[in-house]
Protein backbone atom coordinates (compact mmCIF):
# COMPACT_ATOMS: atom_id res chain seq x y z
CA UNK A 1 0.00 0.00 0.00
CA UNK A 2 1.27 3.58 -1.18
CA UNK A 3 0.45 5.98 1.39
CA UNK A 4 -0.81 9.31 0.91
CA UNK A 5 1.51 11.03 3.47
CA UNK A 6 4.62 11.87 0.73
CA UNK A 7 7.26 14.24 2.45
CA UNK A 8 6.56 16.78 -0.01
CA UNK A 9 2.89 16.69 1.85
CA UNK A 10 4.94 16.64 5.19
CA UNK A 11 6.81 19.53 4.25
CA UNK A 12 4.05 21.75 3.60
CA UNK A 13 2.24 20.93 6.83
CA UNK A 14 5.00 21.45 8.80
CA UNK A 15 5.53 24.93 7.46
CA UNK A 16 2.39 25.59 7.84
CA UNK A 17 1.90 24.86 11.63
CA UNK A 18 4.89 26.81 11.53
CA UNK A 19 4.08 30.24 9.74
CA UNK A 20 0.47 29.84 10.42
CA UNK A 21 -0.32 31.28 6.94
CA UNK A 22 -0.29 29.60 3.52
CA UNK A 23 1.12 32.78 1.86
CA UNK A 24 3.80 32.55 3.75
CA UNK A 25 4.38 29.20 3.29
CA UNK A 26 4.56 29.48 -0.66
CA UNK A 27 7.06 32.30 -0.11
CA UNK A 28 9.54 29.68 1.94
CA UNK A 29 9.25 26.48 -0.44
CA UNK A 30 8.65 29.33 -3.82
CA UNK A 31 5.22 28.64 -4.65
CA UNK A 32 2.44 29.67 -5.82
CA UNK A 33 -0.40 29.93 -2.89
CA UNK A 34 -2.80 27.74 -4.94
CA UNK A 35 -0.15 24.53 -5.08
CA UNK A 36 -0.17 25.23 -1.35
CA UNK A 37 -3.89 24.58 -1.52
CA UNK A 38 -3.99 21.86 -4.04
CA UNK A 39 -1.28 19.52 -2.06
CA UNK A 40 -2.94 20.17 1.37
CA UNK A 41 -6.84 19.63 -0.47
CA UNK A 42 -5.29 15.80 -2.50
CA UNK A 43 -3.55 14.68 0.96
CA UNK A 44 -7.46 15.17 2.86
CA UNK A 45 -9.21 13.80 -0.21
CA UNK A 46 -6.57 10.88 -0.24
CA UNK A 47 -6.78 10.17 3.49
CA UNK A 48 -10.63 10.91 4.03
CA UNK A 49 -9.73 12.80 6.90
CA UNK A 50 -9.83 16.97 7.68
CA UNK A 51 -6.65 18.26 8.67
CA UNK A 52 -7.61 21.61 9.28
CA UNK A 53 -11.09 23.30 10.64
CA UNK A 54 -12.55 25.62 8.64
CA UNK A 55 -15.09 26.41 10.63
CA UNK A 56 -12.94 29.12 12.21
CA UNK A 57 -12.35 32.62 10.50
CA UNK A 58 -8.95 31.60 10.09
CA UNK A 59 -8.23 27.78 9.29
CA UNK A 60 -6.64 25.60 12.09
CA UNK A 61 -5.42 22.26 12.32
CA UNK A 62 -7.65 19.05 13.62
CA UNK A 63 -5.98 16.78 16.26
CA UNK A 64 -5.14 14.35 13.73
CA UNK A 65 -3.53 17.62 11.40
CA UNK A 66 -1.53 18.37 14.88
CA UNK A 67 -0.43 14.92 15.06
CA UNK A 68 0.52 14.15 11.72
CA UNK A 69 2.27 17.09 11.72
CA UNK A 70 4.31 15.96 14.96
CA UNK A 71 4.96 12.75 13.49
CA UNK A 72 5.70 13.99 10.46
CA UNK A 73 8.73 16.21 11.67
CA UNK A 74 10.41 13.47 13.31
CA UNK A 75 10.00 11.95 9.85
CA UNK A 76 11.71 14.80 7.85
CA UNK A 77 14.47 14.99 10.57
CA UNK A 78 15.29 11.28 10.28
CA UNK A 79 15.19 12.05 6.13
CA UNK A 80 17.50 14.76 6.61
CA UNK A 81 19.80 12.63 8.77
CA UNK A 82 20.06 10.03 6.43
CA UNK A 83 20.58 12.01 3.26
CA UNK A 84 23.27 13.78 5.41
CA UNK A 85 25.00 10.19 6.20
CA UNK A 86 24.34 8.52 2.58
CA UNK A 87 27.01 12.15 1.43
CA UNK A 88 29.16 11.54 4.59
CA UNK A 89 29.69 7.95 4.28
CA UNK A 90 29.80 8.54 0.32
CA UNK A 91 32.60 11.21 1.08
CA UNK A 92 34.99 8.94 2.84
CA UNK A 93 34.09 9.93 6.36
CA UNK A 94 32.90 7.10 8.88
CA UNK A 95 29.55 7.93 11.08
CA UNK A 96 31.49 6.62 13.87
CA UNK A 97 34.70 6.06 14.97
CA UNK A 98 35.23 3.05 17.71
CA UNK A 99 38.02 3.58 19.76
CA UNK A 100 39.23 1.57 22.32
CA UNK A 101 41.71 1.86 25.09
CA UNK A 102 43.75 -0.19 27.41
CA UNK A 103 43.01 -0.01 31.04
CA UNK A 104 46.41 0.77 31.59
CA UNK A 105 46.19 4.69 30.23
CA UNK A 106 43.86 7.31 31.84
CA UNK A 107 41.32 8.36 29.19
CA UNK A 108 42.13 12.35 30.16
CA UNK A 109 44.51 12.35 27.62
CA UNK A 110 42.42 11.60 24.83
CA UNK A 111 39.23 14.20 25.65
CA UNK A 112 41.47 17.11 24.32
CA UNK A 113 42.21 15.27 21.21
CA UNK A 114 38.35 14.95 20.69
CA UNK A 115 37.41 18.12 21.76
CA UNK A 116 40.08 18.84 18.71
CA UNK A 117 38.72 16.39 16.01
CA UNK A 118 34.71 17.60 16.88
CA UNK A 119 35.67 20.92 16.10
CA UNK A 120 36.77 20.42 12.57
CA UNK A 121 34.42 17.66 12.13
CA UNK A 122 31.23 17.49 14.88
CA UNK A 123 28.66 15.35 13.24
CA UNK A 124 31.08 12.19 13.36
CA UNK A 125 30.52 10.07 16.79
CA UNK A 126 32.77 9.25 18.90
CA UNK A 127 32.43 6.06 20.86
CA UNK A 128 35.20 4.73 23.61
CA UNK A 129 35.38 1.42 25.06
CA UNK A 130 37.55 0.47 27.51
CA UNK A 131 39.42 -2.73 27.74
CA UNK A 132 42.21 -4.80 29.68
CA UNK A 133 44.88 -6.80 28.53
CA UNK A 134 44.13 -8.85 25.80
CA UNK A 135 41.23 -7.58 25.43
CA UNK A 136 42.27 -4.59 23.31
CA UNK A 137 43.82 -6.86 20.27
CA UNK A 138 40.43 -8.96 20.36
CA UNK A 139 38.07 -5.66 20.40
CA UNK A 140 40.01 -5.12 17.25
CA UNK A 141 40.33 -8.54 16.26
CA UNK A 142 36.37 -9.04 16.21
CA UNK A 143 35.64 -5.77 14.56
CA UNK A 144 34.20 -4.19 17.98
CA UNK A 145 36.64 -0.93 17.27
CA UNK A 146 38.44 0.61 14.55
CA UNK A 147 41.44 1.93 16.55
CA UNK A 148 42.54 0.19 19.60
CA UNK A 149 45.12 2.09 21.78
CA UNK A 150 47.50 1.00 24.65
CA UNK A 151 47.84 -2.43 23.85
CA UNK A 152 50.62 -5.16 24.27
CA UNK A 153 52.68 -6.59 20.86
CA UNK A 154 53.43 -5.65 17.54
CA UNK A 155 51.74 -7.07 14.86
CA UNK A 156 53.71 -6.70 11.64
CA UNK A 157 52.83 -8.93 8.77
CA UNK A 158 49.13 -9.13 10.06
CA UNK A 159 45.94 -7.76 8.78
CA UNK A 160 46.53 -5.04 11.31
CA UNK A 161 48.78 -2.31 11.03
CA UNK A 162 50.57 -0.96 14.13
CA UNK A 163 52.37 1.89 15.91
CA UNK A 164 54.55 1.91 18.92
CA UNK A 165 53.89 4.81 20.91
CA UNK A 166 56.12 4.38 24.26
CA UNK A 167 56.74 2.48 27.33
CA UNK A 168 55.09 2.17 30.50
CA UNK A 169 57.58 1.45 33.64
CA UNK A 170 55.75 -1.46 36.23
CA UNK A 171 56.87 -1.48 39.96
CA UNK A 172 55.64 -3.50 42.87
CA UNK A 173 53.89 -1.67 45.04
CA UNK A 174 51.86 -2.42 47.99
CA UNK A 175 49.86 -0.35 51.09
CA UNK A 176 52.53 1.51 53.25
CA UNK A 177 50.98 -0.67 56.50
CA UNK A 178 51.11 -3.86 54.69
CA UNK A 179 53.61 -6.62 56.15
CA UNK A 180 56.00 -6.77 53.26
CA UNK A 181 57.33 -3.52 54.03
CA UNK A 182 58.56 -4.93 57.82
CA UNK A 183 60.37 -7.62 55.62
CA UNK A 184 64.41 -7.16 54.45
CA UNK A 185 63.97 -6.24 51.01
CA UNK A 186 64.73 -7.84 48.27
CA UNK A 187 61.67 -9.56 48.71
CA UNK A 188 61.38 -12.98 48.39
CA UNK A 189 59.24 -14.87 46.12
CA UNK A 190 58.12 -16.89 49.18
CA UNK A 191 57.32 -14.30 51.13
CA UNK A 192 54.95 -12.56 48.09
CA UNK A 193 52.89 -15.83 47.82
CA UNK A 194 51.69 -15.78 51.59
CA UNK A 195 49.45 -12.37 50.49
CA UNK A 196 47.32 -12.24 47.28
CA UNK A 197 47.98 -10.91 44.16
CA UNK A 198 45.51 -8.27 43.08
CA UNK A 199 44.39 -9.31 38.91
CA UNK A 200 43.33 -7.36 36.39
CA UNK A 201 40.45 -9.90 34.64
CA UNK A 202 41.36 -10.05 31.03
CA UNK A 203 38.40 -8.72 28.81
CA UNK A 204 38.95 -10.55 25.84
CA UNK A 205 36.21 -12.33 24.52
CA UNK A 206 37.45 -15.22 21.76
CA UNK A 207 40.73 -14.61 21.74
CA UNK A 208 42.62 -16.22 24.36
CA UNK A 209 43.04 -14.77 28.12
CA UNK A 210 46.19 -13.76 30.24
CA UNK A 211 47.67 -12.04 33.18
CA UNK A 212 51.12 -11.33 34.32
CA UNK A 213 53.28 -11.60 37.90
CA UNK A 214 51.05 -14.31 39.18
CA UNK A 215 53.82 -16.85 41.10
CA UNK A 216 52.52 -20.71 41.31
CA UNK A 217 50.01 -21.62 44.46
CA UNK A 218 49.39 -17.56 44.93
CA UNK A 219 45.88 -16.58 45.81
CA UNK A 220 44.44 -13.66 43.59
CA UNK A 221 41.68 -11.26 43.81
CA UNK A 222 40.45 -10.35 40.47
CA UNK A 223 39.38 -6.94 39.59
CA UNK A 224 37.93 -5.24 36.48
CA UNK A 225 40.39 -2.91 35.49
CA UNK A 226 43.63 -0.98 36.33
CA UNK A 227 41.76 1.65 38.37
CA UNK A 228 40.06 -0.96 40.91
CA UNK A 229 43.37 -2.86 40.83
CA UNK A 230 45.48 0.54 42.30
CA UNK A 231 42.44 0.78 45.09
CA UNK A 232 43.19 -2.47 46.50
CA UNK A 233 46.25 -2.01 46.60
CA UNK A 234 45.73 1.23 48.65
CA UNK A 235 43.35 -1.04 50.94
CA UNK A 236 45.88 -3.02 51.27
CA UNK A 237 44.33 -6.56 50.62
CA UNK A 238 46.59 -8.12 47.91
CA UNK A 239 49.64 -7.27 46.23
CA UNK A 240 51.00 -6.83 42.31
CA UNK A 241 52.72 -4.90 39.87
CA UNK A 242 51.15 -1.16 38.97
CA UNK A 243 51.69 1.16 36.26
CA UNK A 244 54.05 3.55 37.58
CA UNK A 245 52.78 6.49 35.77
CA UNK A 246 49.06 5.80 37.38
CA UNK A 247 50.37 5.78 41.07
CA UNK A 248 52.51 8.85 41.04
CA UNK A 249 50.51 10.33 43.36
CA UNK A 250 49.76 7.39 46.12
CA UNK A 251 53.81 6.78 46.15
CA UNK A 252 54.91 10.44 46.37
CA UNK A 253 52.63 10.59 49.78
CA UNK A 254 53.18 7.57 50.74
CA UNK A 255 50.18 5.55 50.64
CA UNK A 256 51.74 3.56 48.48
CA UNK A 257 55.69 1.52 48.41
CA UNK A 258 57.21 0.37 45.65
CA UNK A 259 59.49 -2.90 46.70
CA UNK A 260 62.57 -4.76 45.25
CA UNK A 261 62.02 -7.97 44.87
CA UNK A 262 64.66 -11.06 44.86
CA UNK A 263 65.52 -12.07 41.10
CA UNK A 264 62.41 -9.96 39.53
CA UNK A 265 63.27 -6.45 37.70
CA UNK A 266 60.70 -3.81 37.21
CA UNK A 267 58.43 -4.79 34.12
CA UNK A 268 58.38 -2.61 31.16
CA UNK A 269 56.01 -3.29 28.80
CA UNK A 270 55.88 -1.89 25.34
CA UNK A 271 52.49 -0.27 24.37
CA UNK A 272 50.78 0.10 20.84
CA UNK A 273 48.26 1.83 18.79
CA UNK A 274 46.58 -0.44 15.69
CA UNK A 275 44.05 -0.59 13.52
CA UNK A 276 42.57 -2.67 10.08
CA UNK A 277 45.07 -2.55 7.12
CA UNK A 278 41.59 -2.54 5.07
CA UNK A 279 40.04 0.20 6.96
CA UNK A 280 40.55 3.70 4.75
CA UNK A 281 38.32 5.55 7.17
CA UNK A 282 39.12 9.56 6.75
CA UNK A 283 38.49 10.05 10.82
CA UNK A 284 40.85 6.72 11.80
CA UNK A 285 43.19 8.85 9.65
CA UNK A 286 42.96 11.69 11.22
CA UNK A 287 43.11 9.94 14.72
CA UNK A 288 46.20 8.01 13.67
CA UNK A 289 47.97 10.90 12.49
CA UNK A 290 47.62 12.61 15.51
CA UNK A 291 48.38 9.71 18.03
CA UNK A 292 51.97 9.11 16.08
CA UNK A 293 52.99 12.97 16.35
CA UNK A 294 51.73 13.05 20.02
CA UNK A 295 54.87 12.36 23.01
CA UNK A 296 53.91 9.14 25.33
CA UNK A 297 54.37 11.25 28.21
CA UNK A 298 51.49 13.44 26.44
CA UNK A 299 49.26 9.96 26.59
CA UNK A 300 50.81 9.27 29.99
CA UNK A 301 48.81 12.16 31.26
CA UNK A 302 51.20 12.91 34.09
Amino acid sequence: MISPITLDALKVLEAIERKQSFAAVAEELFRVPSAISYTINKLEDDLGIALFDRSKRKAELTPVGKMIVEQGRLILNATDELTHMAKQSASGWELELRICIDSILKFTPFYSLIAQFQKEYPWIDIRLTEEVFGGTWDALNSGRCDLMIGGEGDTSGSEFTSHHIGSIDFIFAVNASHPLCNEQQPITNLMIKKYPSIVVADSSRDLPTRSVGLLDGQARITVPNIEKKIEAHCKGIGVGYLPAHRITREVNSGELVALSLKGRENRQHDLYIAWGKRNKGKALAWFVNKLQQMDMNELLDH
